[in-house]
């Protein structure tokens, strides 16, 4: 047999009882969800900002930038909810590379799935006993979102993942925001396929169950750029892009009609830089139309402590990424101000 099992994992059950949260934590994310909740309803006017490193590598780095971040997020909180991205599964193009910490809590060693899940859980109640600031993370394996349910405030179905059937029925039964991101091929009829299905009730198996969803009426979409059959990467986040979104959504007649723009991948060309620039382009487009401003609900942007990635070796830069490139913390304090500044 080609499947050798490692470890049997346990049920998402015992290990919040192993790890539980306190009371605080439950009411820090009762909190932040009703205040997302009330800007993809509309009842809220602030815009979102998803920053964090492109992978969660190391809780030590992780809990700085999130501490660092919470400062800055107190500061705007009247124009913005600033969501830290905390992303502990990492999809790889080829299989390849790192994947994450919830497959190797330590980067430099062998992966170790049952360390990971303990790990990942244990940051992500860290981070909000420390900041106050609930975070979000990418849905790589469905199923595995159990261990976080009681954690996260936002997640992300990423571009290789959007077309698959068990993302989207799970996305249905989720009561945070779930972020669609268009497909590699840039489709964005795929991305409202998936948005489409996610606010729909679905009955299906989950966790070897008969299970059966409501709908998510906060699914919505997330551009992050395409590439073409030459593999050159083809931007969406331009105002032409947002327009013509924005007339798909009222065609398509979904409830809440939303965009989050991911100004990294491959609307940057992975140039990490080039995001600040990307920002404020978007924030023009949105303050230009109106309908736009009700649509383009927030950006994501890549940023950790240290600028630009790095290789895996014994001597690790501490804050800097070891996957895709991202800008620095200088950067990311002035990008978050410039971006409250523009939100009018």
């Amino acid at each position: 047999m080609s499947i050798k099992i490692n470890h049997e994992l346990p049920l998402p059950e015992m290990l919040k009882e192993q790890y539980p949260v306190s009371s605080r934590v439950k009411e820090i994310k009762k909190k932040r969800d009703e205040e997302l909740r009330d800007i993809f309803t509309g009842r809220s006017e602030r815009f979102i900002v998803l920053a964090g490193p492109c992978s969660a590598d190391n809780e030590e780095s992780v809990c700085e930038y999130v501490r660092q971040l919470k400062k800055l997020a107190d500061q705007v909180s009247d124009k913005l909810l600033v969501i830290p991205w905390v992303y502990t599964n990492k999809p790889r193009t080829t299989g390849d590379g790192y994947k994450g910490m919830l497959h190797q809590p330590d980067p430099e060693k062998d992966p170790d799935l049952l360390a990971g899940i303990i790990a990942i859980r244990k940051m992500h109640i860290r981070v909000m006993e420390e900041t106050g600031l609930s975070a979000a993370d990418e849905m790589l394996y469905p199923e595995n979102r159990s261990y976080l349910d009681d954690l996260l405030s936002y997640e992300a179905v990423g571009a290789r993942s959007v077309e698959n059937q068990q993302h989207r029925l799970t996305a249905s039964g989720i009561d945070i925001p779930v972020g669609m991101k268009n497909p590699t091929s840039g489709d964005l009829s795929v991305m409202l396929n998936s948005v489409t299905a996610a606010q729909h009730p679905h009955r299906f198996i989950y966790r070897r169950n008969d299970v059966e969803t409501s709908g998510n009426e906060l699914a919505h979409a997330i551009l992050r750029g395409g590439v073409d059959k030459y593999g050159k990467n083809i931007p969406n986040y331009h105002y032409e892009d947002l327009a013509r979104l924005s007339e798909m959504y009222e065609k398509w007649e979904l409830k809440n009609p939303a965009v989050i723009v991911d100004v990294n991948h491959s609307n940057s060309n992975k140039q990490y830089k080039e995001q600040i620039r990307i920002v404020s382009e978007v924030m023009h487009s949105r303050n230009y139309n109106p309908k736009l401003k009700k649509l383009v609900k927030g950006v994501m942007i890549e940023s950790y402590l240290v600028e630009g990635r790095q290789d895996i070796t014994e001597n690790l830069v501490y804050g800097q990424s070891i996957t895709d490139p991202c800008i620095g913390w200088e950067d990311t304090e002035k990008l978050i101000f410039d971006i409250a500044e523009k939100c009018r």
